[in-house]
């Protein structure tokens, strides 16, 4: 593919992960938010366990392709950067917080958005424009005095669970993360109701698959292409930054390995709302209704940042790499959202 650059194949792989999760978000019903309404409001685990299937799948995709010299995670963000806990936790509470005011995280917006609902256009796009604020705005000098950027010694051990574990006892980090795979896969499959659907397991495999495509897919360009592509897989935060950026410029900015896995999920679950007959057009009910989208999308964008990562970016991404970052991200995004919506619900007093 000579006659495409490094940044257009990189689009291209994104574009095909982002397709099918868009897909499995439409039809599968699998959602951040969904997951977490069902376990604490819906007695039914089984969206929640769909997270943990394809945790269990994109750990095994991962690690098996690492040791087949395939893929090469140590190299992405989510390690090169030294690992902030505070950060960490405040990002992943703020997330979390975010989402249950606008209602969907930035994937789950971008999947509503293309079935008709103009409150996710909201979310998504403000969530783009506080996610680059962050990044390099206005928000971004405070960032940096409470919480610098700090690059990893290139010799130091990777911050890695499964690195660790095996640095420990002197085993290939690939031991320890199948371990850690078939237990989550194992909790995943213990439940008759979830093993017993088709369409549950299915769509959890398609979003394992997906995120290690992402892996996959920027692994190889990144080795041999010319360009020096970053090693990553789908994340929503800062690319709906960058593909507001994109849209905007055009000639002024490239398109990327995230502006195609936008670009993907928007197509895929335009696709899946017309197989399903879902799309119709939605807006806020109210101005309350807006100010609570707002107020989500800017908190999800900015805590998506400081995080390094939104509930797909650390949930699935950094933690199918077995990143120390992704369960303590994912555990705050879960908090957040729980306090979030006892609040909808409740108000203050109860949360």
């Amino acid at each position: 593919m000579d006659f495409l650059a490094d940044n257009q194949l990189a689009a291209l792989v994104g574009l095909g992960g982002g397709i099918a999760l868009g897909l499995a978000s439409a039809i599968g019903r699998f959602c951040t938010l969904g997951a977490i309404e069902d376990t604490l409001y819906g007695d039914d685990k089984k969206r929640l366990r769909m997270w943990g299937l394809a945790i269990a799948v994109a750990i095994t995709g991962v690690f098996v392709l690492n040791a087949l010299g395939q893929v090469e995670y140590a190299t992405s963000r989510f390690f090169i950067f030294k690992f902030r806990l505070a950060a960490a936790v405040l990002g992943g509470l703020m997330f979390g917080w975010g989402m249950a005011l606008a209602g969907n995280c930035g994937f789950g917006a971008l999947a509503r958005m293309a079935g008709g609902d103009l409150r996710s256009f909201v979310v998504a796009t403000v969530m783009a424009i506080s996610a680059y604020m962050m990044i390099g705005g206005p928000t971004a000098a405070l960032r940096e005095i409470l919480f610098p950027t700090v690059l990893v010694d290139p010799a130091a051990p990777a911050q890695g669970i499964a690195d660790l574990i095996g640095d420990s006892i002197g085993i290939a980090p690939i031991v320890p993360a199948l371990a850690i795979a078939a237990l989550i896969g194992l909790w995943a499959f213990w439940d008759k109701g979830f093993r017993s659907s088709r369409t549950h397991v299915f769509w959890s495999v398609v979003v394992g698959l997906a995120i290690v495509s992402g892996w996959w897919g920027t692994t190889w360009i990144a080795g041999n292409g010319f360009g020096g592509a970053e090693i990553e897989s789908h994340s929503f935060s800062a690319p709906l930054g960058e593909t507001l950026v994109y849209i905007m410029t055009w000639t002024g900015a490239s398109m990327n390995f995230g502006t195609g896995s936008v670009a993907g999920v928007v197509l895929g679950s335009f696709v899946g709302t017309q197989i399903k007959g879902r799309f119709r057009w939605e807006a806020c009910d109210d101005a309350r209704e807006l100010g609570r989208s707002v107020l989500g999308g800017f908190l999800m964008g900015t805590g998506g940042v400081l995080a390094i990562g939104c509930s797909i970016g650390q949930g699935l991404t950094a933690f199918s790499a077995l990143s120390y970052s992704a369960p303590i991200v994912l555990g705050s995004i879960y908090i957040g959202a729980m306090l979030g919506l006892k609040y909808l619900i409740h108000g203050f007093q109860k949360v």
